[in-house]
């Protein structure tokens, strides 16, 4: 059956209708001045790392900057990848806070990618690993360059299940439900000229 992937707005948000899903995205959560800042002060104050990721028997380079960052004893581990949590910072706290009043949601821990230009990327995934619970709820917060988030439902391979949505700088995206079970998402490589992106995905460590 094929469902309608119309965008019903209301209170400046947009809640997608797609089957097995709850998406509710959020174009200008904060405001220009505050993206910039909190962009400047994650840029500076994050530890950073490259991690590596076996494929095929192969090592190879994430394709962008990660770090973890949460309460104490909520490690994450993802592809083979396991990492410890840092301590959360001012600006960290500030955006929880913002992101928890508006979803009624305790976050305790977040992966931040620091993507560096275009050719940085995520590749098709779903955030279902087991420590996230049944149905995660993952909140992403944008700040910088324009990308564009691409989702695929993984049982049904139309083009009506496919949707593509832009994550404008200060936007914030809130995925719950049983949506990690039933669709994946990429952050694709792009040609264009583009500058620096943080995305900020926080999330609840079982």
């Amino acid at each position: 059956m094929i469902h309608s992937t119309e965008e019903l707005f209301h209170e400046g948000t947009i809640d997608y209708d797609l089957p097995d899903a709850k998406i509710r995205y959020f174009p200008g959560f904060f405001p220009p001045q505050q993206s910039l800042f909190f962009l400047n002060q994650l840029l500076e104050t994050i530890k950073w790392k490259q991690n590596t990721i076996k494929m095929y028997g192969k090592e190879n380079l994430v394709p962008r900057l990660e770090a973890w960052y949460g309460d104490s004893g909520k490690s994450y581990a993802y592809s083979g990848i396991r990492m410890e949590p840092n301590s959360w910072t001012p600006a960290l706290q500030d955006i929880k806070k913002a992101i928890e009043t508006e979803t009624e949601t305790k976050f305790n821990s977040v992966l931040i990618n620091y993507y560096r230009d275009g050719q940085d990327r995520v590749a098709w995934h779903s955030d279902d690993e087991k420590e996230l619970g049944k149905n995660p709820v993952i909140g992403s917060v944008s700040l910088g360059a324009e990308r564009t988030f691409k989702l695929r439902h993984k049982h049904y391979k139309t083009n009506e299940l496919k949707k593509s949505i832009i994550l404008k700088n200060g936007s914030f995206l809130l995925m719950e439900g049983t949506t990690q079970h039933h669709w994946m998402h990429e952050i694709p490589r792009t040609a264009k000229p583009i500058g620096p992106r943080i995305n900020l995905t926080f999330r609840v460590i079982q």
